[in-house]
């Protein structure tokens, strides 16, 4: 009986161990992404609007993560256009604000070659529901489109979707 409870501790101590290791090696493999910033100036383009249609006029920021300004710009007929500037680090938002006291309408940028992105209520909730998972990144961006944005049976595929999913996190086009 003493070798049963014998076999039974070193068992139970060799499982803890293996536990262990198996730990040590999850975090020994989560690494950093590598910064991705501007390499140059680049000119961020797109169009804002809310459920009821294109919004003709506000101000558009871009904001580091922190909240920072870094540019701003108008917006000309529902359309936007600015320059962000060299070695801008991402993500970056881009916040549209019709005036004090008005909702905030949110995209995330999170990729240096993409130029094109819309401001409304969907890039919102994504950029929301992103944000509350851990942050702006390619997977929680992913993540978030996917659980928020309408996806048509038609884009679906058994491995998941067919194509970029969403209109820079945004919605079907």
């Amino acid at each position: 009986m003493n070798r049963t409870i014998l076999f039974t501790a070193v068992l139970a101590l060799t499982g803890f161990g293996i536990i262990g290791c198996e730990q040590e090696q999850k975090t020994a493999k989560v690494s950093q992404a590598p910064v991705k910033k501007y390499a140059q100036a680049t000119v961020l383009e797109g169009i804002v609007s809310n459920d009821k249609g294109v919004i003709k006029t506000g101000i558009v920021e871009v904001t580091d993560e922190n909240d920072r300004l870094i540019t701003q710009t108008t917006v000309n007929d529902g359309h936007y256009s600015v320059e962000v500037p060299a070695n801008t680090v991402l993500p970056i938002l881009l916040a549209f604000s019709s005036g004090p006291g008005t909702e905030k309408l949110v995209t995330a940028v999170i990729h240096d070659t993409i130029t094109k992105y819309d401001i409304n209520p969907s890039t919102t909730a994504v950029a929301k529901a992103a944000k509350a998972m851990g942050g702006y990144t390619h997977a929680n961006m992913t993540r978030a489109a996917s659980g928020i944005v309408h996806t048509p049976d038609a884009n679906k595929t058994t491995t998941g979707w067919r194509g970029d999913p969403t209109k820079q996190y945004g919605g079907w086009h």
